[in-house]
């Protein structure tokens, strides 16, 4: 079955938070599918967007933030250059990766460039890392917490 915002609609918040999500985010669905029926937020549009803008357009929703805004866009949009500074799986498996016990903006800008138009990619790999995907190796910011 495929939803849209009228099914998600007739749905009704009851239905909708019996799939086992809180009534805060019912909420938050209910009012983005209100506005996509009513034409009010476009869909359609955020696929002509630059990933700046789709981000800054879905962000402005309420209930979506920067980092719902990078996963829709990476995972729905299947957008090439998405690299989420705001994912703890992400920034854990570079820190993995480099050996980095702490991860500024800055240095994360710096991976982000070298790994652009491919960012979405290496993310797929840095959550791997980050899940264990090669045994032995180890968080440093895990191993300075222990200390």
């Amino acid at each position: 079955m495929r939803l849209d915002a009228p099914k998600i609609l007739a749905l009704g918040r009851e239905k909708l938070q019996a799939y086992g999500t809180t009534w805060k985010k019912v909420d938050y669905i209910m009012e983005f599918a209100e506005k996509v029926n009513s034409g009010a937020f476009s869909l359609n549009a955020i696929y002509d967007m630059s990933d700046e803008d789709a981000i800054a357009a879905l962000s402005s929703l309420k209930g979506v933030g920067v980092w719902t805004a990078e996963m829709i866009l990476l995972f729905y949009l299947q957008r090439p250059n998405i690299f989420s500074y705001g994912d703890l799986a992400i920034l854990r498996g570079v820190r993995m990766v480099y050996r980095h016990k702490e991860l500024p903006k800055e240095r994360f800008e710096r991976y982000r460039k070298r790994l652009s138009p491919y960012c979405s990619t290496a993310s797929l790999y840095f959550w791997a890392v980050a899940g264990g995907a090669i045994p032995g190796l180890t968080d440093p910011a895990a191993e300075k917490r222990k200390r």
